[in-house]
């Protein structure tokens, strides 16, 4: 199955099956990092998708996407 064209484009903080917060590039199953506390890990994770130029989703603790914000290569072509 295809992981989408745009999969590297994304950074996601998602729950750690064992406890806290890992940063994952989309695609990927290795984490670029881990965190015990949720905000942490969207901090660091926000600097990482900010000088990666990705866009970032942040998952709730259930795993769905609960926030996402745009870092460049905003895929609305929105004007203004």
């Amino acid at each position: 199955m295809s992981k989408g064209k745009d999969a590297g484009s994304t950074h996601h903080v998602v729950p750690n099956p064992t406890g806290g917060w890992d940063i994952r590039r989309g695609g990927s199953g290795r984490s670029s990092g881990h965190f015990e506390i949720k905000q942490e890990a969207v901090d660091r994770g926000r600097q990482i998708s900010r000088n990666a130029e990705t866009e970032l989703k942040i998952h709730n603790r259930d795993g769905r996407i609960g926030q996402s914000d745009s870092h460049g290569n905003d895929p609305r072509s929105i004007k203004g």
